[in-house]
């Protein structure tokens, strides 16, 4: 793809203006996507209609093996939610990736992604005929040299997950909106893979899963230097 100078990246607040673009493509409802980010690059995702879960894991894109770890990422910064600041760390504790701006303000790391398996034990046999997240980290992950053994526990962008004083977890109505975004840092070459969430059984996407926008661009020079 040819990289393009722009002034605005997004129509959202977390536009940082005059990067180069080296990627943009929307991703379909209910959808894969990965893209390999390169240290210093920034990605923003874009929520175009609002109320879409996006689905994420991130790899170190030259060893694998070196993958986003929840436990890690949630004892660092001390808190279940992911929010500007938030450092994405590996199963050695490594940064792969920090949040460097977000509209919405909270996104989840712990509901997990939806599967075949777990719709038809929650939803009803029914659903097992629909297409969910596992299938589509395995069939992206299959295209990047990943199988079943390399997903972990992922991060859900912009779903809603909150915690109940007694601990358990709701899976309710999106506190996103048309347009809102976030922009994530990498800092090291990453592997993203991304399942734009097509569940349908669960408020997570409002019942009626939506495209979004993924734009890589070349990172701000640093003001200190």
């Amino acid at each position: 793809m040819t990289e393009t100078t722009v002034a605005a990246v997004v129509p959202g607040q977390t536009a940082v203006p005059d990067q180069t673009v080296v990627l943009d493509q929307t991703v379909p409802a209910r959808a894969p996507w990965s893209a390999v980010v390169r240290a210093g690059h920034e990605l923003t995702i874009i929520d175009l209609e609002g109320n879409q879960a996006v689905d994420f894991l991130v790899y170190d894109a030259h060893d694998t093996s070196l993958r986003y770890s929840a436990p890690d990422t949630l004892q660092g910064q001390d808190s279940i939610f992911l929010t500007t600041g938030s450092v994405l760390r590996d199963c050695e504790y490594g940064p792969l990736m920090t949040v460097v701006a977000d509209d919405v303000g909270r996104h989840d790391t712990l509901g997990g992604a939806c599967s075949v398996e777990s719709n038809a034990l929650r939803y009803g046999h029914h659903t097992a005929s629909q297409h969910a997240c596992v299938e589509n980290f395995l069939a992206e992950g299959g295209r990047r040299g990943l199988g079943k053994r390399d997903l972990v526990s992922n991060i859900n962008w912009y779903m809603n997950v909150p915690v109940d004083p007694d601990g358990a977890l709701g899976i309710v109505d999106g506190l996103s909106a048309p347009g809102l975004s976030l922009r994530l840092r990498a800092e090291r070459d990453v592997l993203v893979v991304v399942s734009n969430c097509p569940q349908v059984n669960n408020p997570c996407n409002g019942f009626d899963p939506t495209p979004v926008r993924m734009v890589v661009t070349a990172g701000a020079p640093d003001p200190a230097l």
